[in-house]
């Protein structure tokens, strides 16, 4: 591994990552550009090992410091290829924590591909080909949300799907303030702001607690 990727990976050093860890990241990376070149699972943009490790391992890694590690499961929304929920599953089998991470995808490909890193990497994983918006009275600690849907609508699913949950995670990117304020108009929101370590414009919403202020619901897409 050179010494620029050493570099990229020592911005997520606080977790004490092993070099087992690192390995397991090496291979999911060979995985998702295998599996590229059949299916779409990243932009081509982003393909490159460096992009990769930056734009994605990184940026999902950081969201394991508003995990709560007290509840047995953790959720994924609309997992695609496996960011963050891949990525917090290798990190939770570096810290030996036995907590399970459900990834939500439709896509029977997408869906394939998360089953087969699973299944390499020994990850406590376990997938759902399901669209989640058809699901009633979910149940986790920590639900993840990275370029799945409109945070409108991501707020509605929540609100409406799952009947207990410790708090929903999201990934905001650069015009995330305007969409955050304009949530805001239908939501009351506690939360927790933290600034992104892959993007200086961008930043992860900690929702502790979601009421809707009215009874408008959102589509889907």
């Amino acid at each position: 591994m050179d010494q620029e990727i050493l570099n990229s990976y020592s911005r997520i050093n606080h977790l004490n990552v092993s070099r087992e860890t690192f390995l397991d990241f090496e291979n999911y990376i060979s995985m998702i550009n295998e599996k590229n070149k059949e299916i779409n699972l990243i932009s081509q943009k982003t393909s490159s090992k460096k992009s990769i490790i930056e734009r994605h391992i990184i940026d999902s890694a950081q969201i394991i410091d508003f995990v709560d590690f007290n509840c047995n499961t953790t959720t994924d929304l609309g997992s695609g290829a496996g960011m963050p929920g891949i990525v917090v599953a290798i990190i939770l089998k570096n810290m030996k924590n036995s907590m399970n991470v459900h990834l939500y995808e439709k896509s029977y490909h997408k869906s394939r591909f998360l089953k087969e890193v699973s299944e390499k990497l020994n990850l406590n994983t376990k997938i759902f080909q399901k669209n989640i918006f058809e699901i009633k009275n979910l149940e986790t600690g920590t639900i993840m949300s990275r370029a799945f849907k409109p945070m409108p609508v991501v707020l509605d699913l929540v609100y409406e799907n799952f009947s207990k949950y410790k708090n929903l995670i999201f990934f905001m990117g650069k015009s995330g303030k305007k969409i955050f304020e304009k949530s805001r108009n239908d939501w009351d929101l506690e939360y927790i702001e933290k600034k992104s370590l892959t993007n200086e414009d961008s930043f992860l919403l900690n929702i502790k607690k979601i009421t809707k202020k009215n009874k408008k619901r959102y589509k889907k897409n």
